[in-house]
């Protein structure tokens, strides 16, 4: 027979209890953390995405945004053993960015290594302001 302790007598395993304890039961959400950094005129995405392969993850313009579409299909369940914590992501995951309404797919250059995918495209050009024009007026 096997003994678990117990905790004064509540009928709770300790190892189950550990399990509650804030450090395993936060639930963060921090999938694709990313960094924006600017540089030569280009913006560039660094966005974590682990665990994924370049074949899941997609990538969209549409009206201005970049669309980043990470997606894993769950692994077969072992049939043999109890999961006791379940951490991985498992599914799919979407994150935007804006890019600029002239932004178009032929500028974004896109980079996968390692669990970073790299997005760089160029800063768009701010608008210029028109100069007033003055239209004269004839007799």
């Amino acid at each position: 027979m096997m003994m678990i302790p117990r905790r004064n007598g509540n009928g709770v395993d300790i190892f189950d209890e550990v399990f509650n304890d804030p450090f395993f039961s936060e639930k963060e959400n921090k999938i694709m953390k990313t960094d924006v950094k600017e540089k030569d005129g280009s913006y560039i995405l660094e966005i974590d995405i682990p665990g994924y392969d370049k074949e899941d993850i997609q990538i969209e313009l549409q009206d201005g945004y970049v669309t980043v579409t990470a997606t894993k299909n769950e692994e077969k369940e072992d049939k043999h053993a109890k999961y006791l914590k379940r951490e991985r992501f498992s599914g799919m995951c979407s994150r935007s960015y804006y890019a600029g309404e002239n932004i178009t797919e032929e500028d974004i250059k896109a980079n996968f290594k390692n669990g970073i995918l790299t997005i760089t495209f160029p800063k768009e050009a701010e608008k210029k302001i028109e100069q007033k024009k003055y239209i004269p007026i004839g007799e």
